[in-house]
Formats: structure tokens, sequence, C-alpha cells
């Protein structure tokens, strides 16, 4: 399935990626004006390990994770896809083809809500492709899975999330606790449905 539209509206166009065989079998690939969105693969591995290692990208989104740590998520992040048809995506920078980051739909069981969320190697902080790629993912979330909410669980003192989500129009709506692992205080930011379609059509 292909829907092509205004990439400088932040439009997404839909379609499957050739040459990734076993990310076609979980789920879409989305492409935006600057980036790839496709469910993740074992060639993500590397790179991911080395985001994960750098403590001030991983400091909100779980901490640094060793690199076994880091297979048990791309696990869950895969199987998630195979069983509820939606998780997060791994972040292909168009230009390089490096994987700079991994978004999107997430939900793991006991979440405050229908979650996209985001996290994105430190050398590409400040570029934008947190929200570029959040709104690729919350179109599909919406158009797709029939959420009528979105939320960002985001940590009181993690400010440069707390800009991402204002970017998409989003506000505090409530506080919650993340069950275990996780275990911290968040933010819920998010909006409806109806709030974001009438922001993207305006």
């Amino acid at each position: 399935m292909r829907r092509r539209a205004g990439e400088a509206q932040g439009q997404v166009n839909f379609k499957v990626e050739a040459g990734s065989p076993a990310a076609e079998k979980l789920g879409p690939t989305l492409e935006t004006a600057r980036l790839v969105l496709r469910p993740p693969t074992m060639a993500d591995f590397e790179p991911w390990c080395a985001f994960s290692a750098d403590e001030e990208a991983a400091r909100y989104i779980g901490g640094v994770g060793t690199p076994p740590q880091v297979w048990r998520s791309m696990m869950t992040m895969a199987g998630a896809w195979a069983l509820e048809g939606f998780s997060m995506f791994s972040v292909i920078e168009k230009e390089s083809g490096r994987w700079v980051g991994r978004l999107g739909p997430w939900r793991p069981h006991g979440w405050p809500g229908t979650e996209v969320g985001w996290g994105v190697v430190r050398d590409c902080w400040g570029r934008g492709y947190a929200t570029e790629g959040a709104t690729a993912a919350i179109d599909w979330a919406f158009d797709h899975l029939g959420w009528t909410e979105v939320i960002h669980t985001i940590e009181p003192a993690n400010v440069n999330s707390q800009a991402v989500a204002r970017r998409l129009g989003s506000s505090i709506l409530r506080q919650a606790r993340l069950p275990p692992p996780m275990d911290v205080e968040v933010d819920v930011w998010g909006q409806s449905r109806e709030d974001w379609k009438r922001r993207r059509a305006g």
C-alpha cells in the first residue's frame, strides 16, 4: 500500500522497502522527507547497541543497556509487531542509510495509554528527526490502528522530549507511574485523534 502526499506538510508515503524481507513480514515501511521508518531487523543490532550505550541518549528511555539487553528489547519490539500488529519502527536516515533511532506506537502491558514514543542518536539531536518521525507514526496509528488518543510518557526533567511533544501539539493530560521495569513517575502528554486531525488539516 502506498499513499503519497505533500512532504513539506509532513505527510507520509506508505510503501514496502525493497531488500528488507524480515521487516516486510512484520509491518509497513513509512517514508518521510528525510527518514525511512520500518520494523526492526538484525542489521540494526550494532547501531542500536551503540545508541543504548550512550548514557545521555539512553537517560530517559530505561538507561544504558548492554548488548544482551538490547537484543531482548529488539526481540520484544519484533514480537509486538508479530502479535499485536504495531510497535516501534527503526529510523533510517535517507541520505546516509544509517540507523539513527527508534520511534513509534507502543503499549506494553500496564502502560497508561496508546503511546507514540521516540529515541534518536545524540549526534542527530536538533535536526527535527523525532518530530518528523513521530508525525508519520501518529498519522499511521490513527489511520490504521483505530486509536482515539495518542500519548507520550515523559519524565519531568526530560526537556528535549517535552519540546518535541509541544511541536506535535500535545499537552500534559495527567501524571502516571510506568510499570516495571521502568517504574518511574512521568507526565502523560497527549491529544485526541480529533485534535490531531484538526491540526494536520490546518
